[in-house]
């Protein structure tokens, strides 16, 4: 018998699974797993061992980054035809960090539901963990792997006053904290690793200390770094960085320009000038 959504028609339901221990699993994912005819996910082998231990049988199907968007006229099939569906991803919520976002946006456009259960993912854990402020803060997800752009984006984010919140690979951990290290200062942070699983840890400190202490850490990584308690240091980021900061906030160019003409006490034609010159 086919789970029924709020509204009786075909929906996609979005599945957060564990993203380590078996039993971090809800009753209500248990029961819409067990409803459910079609289940996408990452990885059919991952995903049928979580199935395996809570005794679910379900028709799985291989749904990754690379064969996402090929899945698209697969899944509205199945919803056409009135069967709902779900998606997963390895662990934790699909499209936080992971797959799933093409099939979710066609479904959306498409007219049918797309419902979402709560359920496990790292990034809360580690920040609840962390003895950092957790009052606000903002997800980033993953740096780009290349160092140039990974500064880049570590400079945008330099004056943001919030907790920010990262993935990293492990073999990029020393790199990517090296780098925090350089841009945003030493700031404190908690670096959390296998979250929920037999080997998880954490670690609490100046950046400078654990760059040092994490070096041969393994496994899946949470970083969760104290946001700037300082007043603002301008000078840290290019006059066009600054003018995106104010845009990314939803302000026009001609405001952005004021308001960085007004932090840099710079003429505000001086700032157009250069900001038309980019």
């Amino acid at each position: 018998m086919s789970q029924k959504s709020y509204d009786g028609t075909p929906s996609l339901y979005l599945i957060p699974t564990p993203i380590g221990n078996f039993d971090d699993i809800t009753l209500r994912t248990i029961k819409v797993l067990k409803e459910l005819d079609i289940l996408f996910c990452e990885d059919t082998r991952v995903t049928k061992q979580l199935l395996d231990h809570h005794q679910i049988k379900c028709q799985l199907i291989a749904n990754h980054l690379h064969n996402e968007k090929n899945n698209k006229d697969k899944i509205l099939d199945y919803l056409n035809k009135g069967i709902n569906v779900g998606l997963v991803s390895d662990r934790g919520t699909p499209i936080i960090s992971d797959p799933g976002w093409d099939l979710t946006k066609t479904v959306i456009d498409s007219g049918f539901n797309v419902i979402s259960l709560p359920g496990p993912t790292a990034l809360i854990p580690a920040l609840t963990s962390s003895g950092i402020n957790a009052t606000s803060f903002m997800f980033y997800g993953f740096l780009d792997a290349k160092e140039n752009k990974r500064k880049k984006e570590l400079k945008n984010l330099f004056n943001y006053k919030t907790t920010l919140i990262f993935y990293e690979a492990p073999h990029r951990l020393t790199k990517t904290l090296k780098d925090m290290l350089e841009i945003l200062g030493d700031r404190n942070i908690c670096i959390a690793r296998e979250i929920t699983k037999k080997f998880e840890e954490i670690y609490r400190g100046k950046i400078s200390d654990l760059i040092i202490e994490t070096e041969n850490v393994k496994g899946e990584i949470v970083i969760v770094v104290a946001g700037n308690q300082n007043k603002f240091d301008y000078s840290k980021i290019s006059i066009l960085e600054h003018i995106n900061l104010y845009m990314l906030d939803g302000l026009e160019v001609k405001e952005a320009i004021k308001k960085v003409a007004k932090d840099r006490g710079v003429a505000k034609d001086i700032i157009y000038k250069q900001y038309h010159q980019k």
